[in-house]
């Protein structure tokens, strides 16, 4: 009877897993790869996607394409029972509940982004760890351009042409050196904004940016980085944050409507959730990639802590985080579950970088191979064709090549498929001091306090006398918007660094219809001020916030 070997996750380490080994065990071994999604996703493309490039659907291919002979799942894994072997996870359209078995289990998971210990990073940061991320990010660029090329205001002016990308890692420097790129040709379409009004910068917490990288590198990525404008701010933390404005460790203010975090990697719930032997936030395996205590379980890529030499104690001492060693890891760990399926001794994980490539942006980059440091328009090349090989499937490579092609010939397209829409329930901090909104703005949602508190200001259109009110925890405000009102009569500002929950009004008249406690709890409030409650629902309206 074939052996079944299930595989969680479909990034590099989960798909080069799934795919070596059944390229291994063939008929013996059923694989079967589980991923939220059916593609995989080439993230060192990215930023590319996000500066616009290259297209979205170049920079992911299909699972089943690459994975001939293997079995994927689309389902979203919740938990693991390893005294039975089962994997439970929620498919189909109607998320049902699913028990998978095996008799190995590869997690391949990855990592997810907690930024929860700076007060508003959350809140009001985009981030670039997926394919929605990055289209995201550029639509939201444009955005930015757009808005600036109308606006005559200069606070507003300021904040939309100011960019901001929190990490000096790899993935920051070059979100930051692409983001340049794509608006520093852009700005010949928006005759209104003058460059020198825009300002890029890249805050970096270590001394220096690409840590990972020799210091003679990592010198030339921060030279190159500010000769094409952009502001390196080294040894510099992130305070706070709110949607108009950052303020660093240092007690800097930054007006910027753009705030991209590439920081914060933290361990994915579910796989906190299994209770597995871990270290430094990720899961401890032995040199053979099996998890400690757990023979027929094992864990590779960046979900993994993976020692490459016995008595590792430094950084140096275990596996970075990267596509070059998950693909070697996906290698070891198929000839490992191999051995142990026919009772023969594993192998210990065993490799040694063959170097590391950055791009900068404006065709220029960083390269170590071999020992042999490379810089400037040489390293750049070298970049794109170390990834253009890596590519998974002729065609993508195709693709990608015909994209960059394309890109270096013409202008990059300022199409806005589809801006981002705030989402309809969503928390929002503000700095003491600053604006929630203004009398005669237009109404977009329904403010409830969690922490903190703002102060209302309302003008009496006769008299013009103003009062005021405080409102703490717990408080409210906003209502007019729900009783269809399109422009704010009140003015709020918070006077303690204060964080709310924002409700849309066509999701806050949802609750009042279908939870009565809601509803009840609002009752006094409205039917005192003459309104039919709880309204209903008008179709059609505009949702975007």
């Amino acid at each position: 009877m074939a052996v079944r070997i299930v595989v969680l996750g479909g990034g590099f380490g989960g798909m080069y897993a799934a795919r070596a080994l059944k390229k291994r065990l063939g008929q013996a071994a059923e694989v079967e790869l589980i991923n939220a999604e059916n593609y995989f996703v080439f993230q060192p493309l990215l930023p590319e996607v996000g500066a616009g490039s290259i297209t979205p659907g170049h920079a992911v291919s299909p699972l089943r394409f690459l994975l001939k002979g293997v079995f994927v799942r689309k389902a979203v894994v919740d938990s693991v029972d390893f005294e039975r072997r089962i994997v439970t996870v929620f498919q189909g359209i109607q998320r049902r509940p699913t028990e998978v078995p095996y008799d190995h289990l590869v997690i391949a998971l990855g990592q997810g982004v907690d930024l929860s210990r700076m007060p508003g990073l959350e809140e009001h940061a985009l981030k670039v760890k997926s394919l929605e991320d990055a289209r995201r990010l550029r639509e939201h660029v444009i955005e930015q351009l757009e808005h600036a090329q109308v606006s005559q205001v200069p606070a507003n002016r300021r904040g939309a042409l100011t960019f901001t990308v929190v990490g000096g890692g790899f993935s920051g420097v070059e979100t930051v050196g692409e983001m340049k790129e794509l608006i520093d040709r852009s700005l010949p379409f928006y005759p209104e904004i003058d460059p020198d009004e825009v300002r890029v910068l890249l805050v970096e917490f270590a001394p220096r940016v690409l840590a990972e990288m020799p210091e003679r590198l990592a010198a030339y990525a921060g030279w190159h980085l500010q000769r094409h404008g952009i502001e390196v701010k080294l040894e510099t933390g992130v305070a706070s944050a709110t949607g108009t404005q950052l303020v660093t460790t240092g007690g800097e203010v930054i007006d910027t409507r753009t705030i991209v975090a590439t920081i914060g990697n933290a361990p994915l719930p579910v796989v906190r959730r299994m209770g597995l032997p871990s270290a430094h936030g990720k899961i401890a395996v032995e040199r053979s990639l099996q998890v400690k205590d757990h023979g027929n379980v094992w864990a590779l890529g960046d979900c993994a802590l993976i020692p490459l030499k016995d008595g590792a104690e430094g950084r140096a001492d275990y596996a970075p985080p990267t596509a070059q060693f998950a693909v070697r890891q996906a290698k070891r760990i198929a000839a490992n579950v191999a051995a142990a399926v026919s009772g023969k001794p594993v192998k210990p994980f065993a490799y040694r970088s063959r170097g590391a490539l950055a791009s900068l942006g404006a065709k220029r980059g960083v390269a170590e191979v071999f020992g042999l440091q490379l810089t400037g328009f040489p390293a750049w090349v070298l970049w794109r064709s170390y990834y253009l090989a890596l590519l998974p499937g002729v065609g993508t490579r195709i693709r990608v090549m015909i994209n960059w092609t394309m890109d270096m010939l013409g202008a990059r397209s300022l199409v806005q498929i589809r801006a981002h829409a705030r989402p309809p329930l969503r928390y929002v901090y503000f700095r003491a001091g600053d604006t929630v909104y203004e009398a005669g703005q237009r109404s977009d949602g329904f403010y409830s306090v969690i922490s903190g508190a703002v102060e209302m200001e309302r003008a009496d259109p006769e008299t013009g006398e103003t009062t005021t009110q405080v409102i703490g925890p717990g408080g409210h405000f906003g209502e007019r918007l729900i009783l269809g009102a399109t422009r704010r009569k009140t003015t709020v500002r918070a006077v303690e660094d204060t964080k709310m929950l924002v409700l849309n009004r066509e999701e806050f008249l949802m609750l009042a219809e279908g939870f009565s406690a809601f509803r009840e709890y609002f009752r006094p409030y409205m039917e005192a001020r003459g309104v039919d409650w709880p309204p209903k629902r008008e179709t059609g309206e505009d949702r975007r916030g």
